[in-house]
């Protein structure tokens, strides 16, 4: 009886090695496939080859962060949305999958759930741009009181320089902006809903300060009577 356990202990030994082997030797095919589709550009193939990468590596592969950023770089926001959040589930503060998890939300229509994501990274991060895409969302969702406390906040924060907003002009044409312009802007319509009419002359003249040819503030300030 002994010997048959000894036996059984030895096959099952080899049978766990084997499997051992067998895994490591798919990952190393599949890291392969994933290096070739990367570089002749098949993010198709890539995509699929980090799925079965993650089914092997399980449920705490970081290419799972990887997944997220091929969905949000193709503009597919409900994947990229649900990739950051099982990153999220095992990295709460993990800061690119919150963003990507923010943005994608507010893509979606989501504002209220990416209002408060925003507020979580903008906590953890006292990122301009994150504050002020906070403040944006709670103009828009009517939180006007809590969009003037963040905007506030942001305009005393260091600015890297290296951020740029769109806003769109008219049917047929967008202009860029830097963030330093676009954020007293925000505050002027903030200052508008409010009833704090002088507020925001003010804003909207810091912001021209900063953005000379910036549209927006130019014709606030013509209806405000300026």
């Amino acid at each position: 009886m002994k010997r048959i356990y000894t036996l059984m202990l030895a096959v099952l030994t080899g049978i766990g090695v084997f499997a051992q082997v067998d895994k490591a030797s798919d990952l190393e095919l599949e890291y392969k496939v994933a290096d070739l589709a990367k570089r002749v550009g098949d993010p198709s193939v890539v995509t699929s080859t980090f799925y079965r990468i993650i089914a092997l590596e399980g449920e705490n592969s970081t290419y799972k962060d990887s997944l997220a950023y091929i969905y949000f770089s193709a503009r597919k926001f409900a994947p990229s949305f649900l990739m950051a959040d099982e990153v999220l589930q095992r990295e709460p503060e993990h800061l690119e999958m919150l963003e990507v998890k923010a943005v994608s939300l507010e893509s979606l229509g989501a504002i209220d759930k990416s209002a408060e994501v925003y507020e979580k990274l903008f906590g953890l991060t006292q990122n301009n741009f994150h504050g002020y895409s906070l403040a944006k969302l709670q103009f828009g969702l009517k939180k006007y009181q809590e969009a003037y406390a963040t905007i506030k906040k942001v305009e005393g924060l260091n600015d890297t320089g290296s951020y740029k907003v769109n806003f769109v002009i008219n049917q047929n044409k967008t202009q860029q902006v830097d963030l330093l312009g676009a954020i007293p802007y925000l505050k002027g319509l903030i200052e508008e809903e409010l009833d704090l009419k002088d507020a925001a002359k003010q804003s909207y003249q810091k912001s021209l300060t900063v953005q000379p040819e910036f549209i927006l503030p130019k014709n606030k300030l013509e209806a405000l009577g300026i």
